[in-house]
């Protein structure tokens, strides 16, 4: 483990890097997942399937080895490459797209999957009041995420572009102003049954979006419960939902999730029409007096109605596999005065 961390031999970031503050929460979910690859494991994986004719997200399991879209290759043969820009996605766009947490390579230069990577505790304050089996975890999306959601959807159906197109044709061409509160509270409901229409045509395309990996405490306490660890995946249709699903409520005004929403069926209806789009400027144009950094956020109870997996309850690692994933004497570079950072490092004081 020459970064101290398991499985990532190769990388953008240092030993140094991986510890630091705004590193250690992608740092450390990368290296539980490589823990997983090498060992055969799944993650829970939230998708989307059609049943009975209406989109429903329902709860399965992925191997981590489709997640990092790595093939017959090992560990030793993977880039892991924080806050990048997966340079694949750059073609829809004529401006710069952002980076996002980690971008999967191998070491030759191959891209293979970008990654949002979230780090959350299981339960949240709110949630650790209930029954152990109601307990959820919280998710805060950033605007970067929906736009690579928006990205990646075109490019797994990109051959059939003129279909798509007639599917937003109706509802999109007909706004003015995609700017406009009345306007766009407006035609939302249009929106929602063309992005619909299309998720329910095209949902075997979904793949791998958003890696949440989860570190499980005993209620609202500092200690690790014994089974402590997991990863969720989401994959972009179910992603998607999280904020579609909540844009169906009627509203004077733009709302987070709507506007995400809303962004999501500009950028397809774009997308399919010309097969480049101007990404930034759509979503700096669609602000409605929001920030522009942080697109919405999921609380726990939430979390939980979409994420129904049993697998909750009790998650697929034990505590003590922060022996494995974190080399010895590494854990001193953690700062304890971050609660997670405190959680592993009295964790592994305890046991000593």
């Amino acid at each position: 483990m020459p970064n101290g961390l398991f499985g990532i031999h190769h990388s953008n970031r240092t030993a140094d890097d991986h510890w630091g503050k705004n590193c250690f929460n992608s740092s450390f979910p990368a290296a539980m997942a490589s823990y997983m690859f090498d060992r055969n494991m799944s993650a829970i994986y939230i998708k989307v399937d059609v049943v009975d004719g209406e989109l429903k997200v329902v709860p399965t399991e992925i191997p981590i080895r489709e997640v990092f879209n790595a093939g017959n290759r090992t560990l030793e043969d993977l880039h892991f490459s924080f806050e990048s820009v997966f340079e694949p996605y750059q073609q829809y766009s004529f401006d710069a797209i952002d980076g996002i947490d980690l971008v999967m390579k191998d070491t030759d230069g191959n891209y293979l999957a970008p990654l949002e990577v979230k780090l959350t505790v299981l339960p949240t304050s709110q949630t650790s009041t209930q029954p152990e089996d109601k307990w959820g975890s919280e998710i805060v999306v950033r605007s970067a995420t929906t736009s690579y959601c928006a990205l990646g959807m075109f490019d797994a159906v990109k051959h059939d572009d003129r279909a798509i197109r007639e599917i937003f044709e109706e509802a999109c061409a007909s706004i003015q102003m995609w700017d406009n509160n009345y306007e766009m509270t407006h035609k939302l409901p249009n929106l929602i049954d063309a992005i619909n229409t299309f998720e329910k045509r095209y949902y075997t395309y979904q793949k791998p979006l958003l890696m949440q990996t989860l570190w499980k405490t005993q209620g609202q306490s500092p200690v690790l419960a014994d089974q402590a660890f997991d990863i969720v995946i989401w994959s972009d249709y179910a992603f998607s939902r999280l904020f579609i699903d909540g844009s169906e409520q009627p509203s004077d005004t733009m709302k987070r999730g709507m506007r995400a929403t809303a962004r999501l069926a500009r950028c397809l209806w774009e997308l399919s029409k010309s097969g480049k789009i101007r990404v930034t400027d759509i979503y700096k144009q669609m602000a409605f007096d929001n920030q522009t950094d942080k697109e919405f956020a999921i609380g726990g109870s939430l979390w939980r109605k979409y994420v129904t997996a049993d697998r909750i309850t009790h998650l697929a690692l034990n505590k003590s596999v922060i022996d494995e994933i974190i080399e010895p004497g590494y854990i001193e570079r953690l700062r304890p005065e971050r609660r997670f950072d405190q959680t592993l490092y009295f964790t592994v004081r305890v046991n000593e």
